[in-house]
């Protein structure tokens, strides 16, 4: 059973200062890895992680080709910045071929966790010689696992997997007593910039949470446009987390006077705190207007545009 910090119990003073002495006493003198993906979650484990282990902590960005525009140069330049160098790695053609043919979503998931434990960072582990992988899961992840709505790709210990088995190395978790409210006041206290730890959430699975069926280069650039459109044109509105979705089928849509079968973007908006309830943002009608004929304009192949009133539950917040 895992005790829970809540964000107003939080004494980040005290909360960091046993976190790094924590990560100091498991490594010891051996080599530790992260892997930096630019969420909150991933920026504040890093940040944490250099304090305690300074050079002794090796952090990569994997670029698994399901990211978003610009992603790991942007992500790697925050970092610059605040003084710490990250390695970008290419493993864009392991995650599309791990990929290629599976529509289910769970299955989806399970490759995407395997390619990147096993194969990806596992490779990448034995030949730093590392026996630690420090990573950002929090509490929301273990529950949403264990209550079976979504299998989260960084759980294992909660499912009866023991990482130094399957993987070979350990898995340290700082941060799995806190939810996204608790790590952004975390963040704030290590120095984070704005930028990172109140960015909006973003999927361990990156876009492939975002395709509702096979994800394909093709399908990547589809929502990868649609995201940026979506991004650029809600990031005033203050909500939680705001998203564009490929659906699967192709829709009946219209251009220049003839038919024309084209994709299905959805949109959408929550207001939350902790991800684990959410409702959709009201967002005004003139700017739904405008944000769905950006997308039909921006993006080759899209036909219709729908925003997405359910709340969580029963809907969840990503879409796969």
């Amino acid at each position: 059973m895992i005790k829970e910090i809540t964000a107003k119990k939080l004494n980040t003073t005290k909360f960091i200062a046993e976190k790094v002495q924590e990560i100091k006493a498991t490594v010891g003198k051996g080599i530790a890895i992260n892997a930096l993906s630019g969420g909150v979650d991933s920026s504040t484990v890093t940040m944490l992680g250099h304090m305690a282990l300074g050079k002794q902590l090796r952090t990569v960005f994997i670029q698994n080709g399901l990211m978003r525009e610009g992603e790991p140069e942007k992500v790697a330049g925050f970092f610059q910045k605040l003084g710490i160098e990250i390695e970008i790695i290419d493993a864009q053609k392991e995650f599309l071929t791990a990929l290629k043919g599976i529509t289910d979503p769970e299955k989806k998931r399970e490759a995407i966790t395997q390619t990147f434990y096993k194969k990806v960072f596992g490779h990448i582990v034995k030949q730093s010689g590392a026996k630690f992988l420090l990573q950002g899961t929090i509490l929301t992840d273990v529950d949403e696992t264990l209550a079976g709505i979504k299998r989260q790709h960084n759980v294992f210990a909660q499912l009866g997997i023991d990482p130094q088995k399957a993987f070979g190395y350990q898995i340290i978790e700082p941060l799995i007593q806190l939810r996204k409210d608790g790590v952004r006041i975390t963040g704030k206290a290590l120095g984070l910039p704005e930028e990172l730890f109140a960015r909006i959430p973003f999927p361990g699975p990156a876009l492939a949470a975002r395709i509702i069926g096979e994800v394909t280069a093709e399908r990547l650039a589809v929502v990868r446009k649609a995201t940026t459109v979506v991004e650029r044109m809600l990031c005033n509105k203050k909500a939680f987390q705001y998203m564009a979705i490929l659906h699967e089928d192709r829709v009946t849509g219209m251009r220049n006077g003839k038919r024309d079968f084209g994709q299905q973007i959805e949109v959408r908006c929550w207001d939350s705190i902790d991800a684990r309830t959410a409702t959709p943002t009201k967002l005004p009608f003139e700017l739904l207007e405008r944000l769905a004929a950006s997308i039909l304009k921006e993006v080759p192949g899209v036909v219709s545009v729908t925003y997405n009133i359910a709340t969580k539950p029963p809907s969840t917040i990503e879409a796969v």
